[in-house]
């Protein structure tokens, strides 16, 4: 795919499953991962990103996708230095797809969404909000990040007359009681994101180390924190530490895996298992039928 200085986006409304764009052939894309929203539609956006206030020109495509085309402001580089990294712009995708076209599932799934990208999240947000998502659906945990964000963040823009606020560091909720967080409605939640502040402020689970440590290391570090468990650690690790060979599993990667990989994922996989977990996982869920049968899609090339 021809790199493009801008790229054109479509931003859903929820954060535990954000995703950005439509894929295609010419520098569309799709991203993985939460997203922390502002909560407003205006043209001009201000949010929260990588601990940083950033802004982004965000002009309104005149088509019936209502597409978005974001630009960085010229702020000598330093919000373009922002978003650069968060979207991920820096890693070889289409190396990468080169190489998982080697399977035949994966060749279909890249060629119906070619652009999928991972977010390059902040990773105490990340984990906090993946320990929010737990046994929840997406109106809640959106209502329930609004209320932490508000209750305890920031006030870093206003749109329409409404304030929006940052995410809360770790340090700031460590400092919390359960009944502190007793307005989010988080319920047994509560306990763990406070647990998890506590170790991550304290630095006994270090998520700048954690970056660096090999995935399976890195995955230990983070189930020392209570209500964390493999799939919560492998999201956090895949949106949050850069660990693009963490391979959350979920409802519909059991599918997956089910329906096509019953042996174990394919070795054309090995260190990009995170990406192509993606496609899989958009492909599977938004392309195929109910009676998707996979003996129909061709096998490893």
């Amino acid at each position: 795919m021809e790199k493009q200085k801008e790229k054109i986006c479509k931003p859903y409304a929820n954060r535990a499953s954000q995703q950005l764009g439509r894929a295609s052939g010419n520098g569309f894309f799709i991203c993985g991962g939460l997203g922390h929203d502002t909560g407003t539609d205006d043209d001009q956006q201000t949010g929260d990103c990588r601990g940083e206030k950033c802004s982004a020109d965000a002009t309104r495509k005149i088509s019936n996708s209502n597409l978005l085309k974001l630009q960085c402001w010229a702020d000598n580089g330093r919000n373009c230095n922002i978003w650069k990294p968060y979207l991920d712009l820096d890693r070889d995708y289409d190396g990468i797809c080169e190489v998982l076209r080697r399977d035949g599932y994966i060749a279909k799934a890249i060629d119906e969404f070619y652009g999928i990208r991972i977010l390059n999240q902040e990773p105490w947000e990340t984990l906090c909000s993946f320990i929010i998502s737990q046994n929840n659906n997406i109106p809640r945990i959106k209502g329930i990040i609004d209320r932490l964000c508000e209750s305890f963040g920031e006030p870093i823009a206003t749109a329409d007359e409404k304030t929006l606020y940052s995410f809360p560091s770790a340090q700031t909720v460590a400092k919390l009681t359960e009944e502190d967080l007793s307005p989010l409605r988080a319920g047994f939640r509560n306990k763990y994101i406070i647990d998890a502040a506590q170790k991550v402020a304290s630095g006994e689970v270090d998520l700048k180390k954690i970056k660096e440590l090999p995935l399976v290391e890195a995955e230990a570090e983070l189930l020392k924190i209570k209500g964390v468990g493999p799939k919560v650690a492998q999201c956090a690790l895949l949106y949050g530490c850069g660990q693009i060979d963490a391979f959350p599993v979920d409802v519909w990667v059991k599918r997956i895996m089910g329906e096509m990989y019953q042996n174990g994922l394919p070795d054309c996989t090995n260190g990009v298992r995170g990406i192509a977990q993606q496609y899989l996982f958009h492909w599977r869920r938004n392309s195929a039928h109910e009676n998707f049968n996979p003996e129909h899609v061709k096998t490893s090339t």
